[in-house]
C-alpha cells in the first residue's frame, strides 16, 4: 500500500473520529504529496525515498515552528505542532538510536580510511545513503564531526 493510500485511509478514520489535530496533519501530508506529484519533471508516483524525505521535511517544519512558539512563550500554538509531529512520525520508518548511527558511521570511517574534518563530505555522503531516512541529517553530521575530529 502506498503512502497516499495509507494517508487516505487514516484521513477517513480521523474524519469519523472528528480528530482535528490528526486531520490537519494528514491533510498537510496529502497536500505535500499532491504538490510533489505536480512538480515539473515529476513522475506519476513518489519513490519510498522521496516519501520519507517529504515526511521528514514536514516534521522538521513543525519542530521549528514549535521551537519558535515555545521561545515566544506561546504553548497554545506549540502544542498542536508537537501533536502533528507525532501523527506524521507514524508514517516514517523507525528511527535509529544515536549509538546505532555512531556504529554505522564508525564502520564507514574505518572502511574508507577517512581521517580529519577534510573527509567529512565523503563520509556524510556514504552515511546518508546507507542510513537513509532512519536518522536526521543533523544527528548524522554531529556524529561524523565527533568521530572525525
Amino acid at each position: 500500500m502506498s503512502l497516499e493510500e495509507k494517508i487516505m485511509d487514516h484521513l477517513k478514520e480521523a474524519m469519523k473520529a472528528k480528530d482535528s489535530v490528526t486531520l490537519e496533519a494528514l491533510r498537510a501530508i496529502k497536500s505535500a504529496i499532491i504538490l510533489a506529484k505536480t512538480e515539473a519533471g515529476a513522475t506519476d508516483g513518489l519513490s519510498e525515498t522521496e516519501e520519507i524525505k517529504m515526511l521528514q521535511r514536514l516534521v522538521k517544519m513543525r519542530k521549528d515552528s514549535a521551537e519558535i512558539f515555545t521561545a515566544q512563550n506561546r504553548p497554545d500554538l506549540a502544542e498542536p505542532e508537537l501533536a502533528q509531529i507525532a501523527v506524521i512520525e507514524k508514517f516514517l520508518p523507525v528511527q535509529l538510536s544515536e549509538t546505532e548511527v555512531e556504529a554505522i558511521i564508525a564502520q564507514i570511517i574505518e572502511e574508507t580510511g577517512a581521517s580529519g574534518i577534510v573527509s567529512m563530505g565523503k563520509v556524510m555522503g556514504l552515511a546518508s545513503a546507507q542510513i537513509g531516512g532512519k536518522a536526521e541529517g543533523k544527528v548524522i553530521s554531529g556524529i561524523v564531526k565527533k568521530l572525525l575530529v
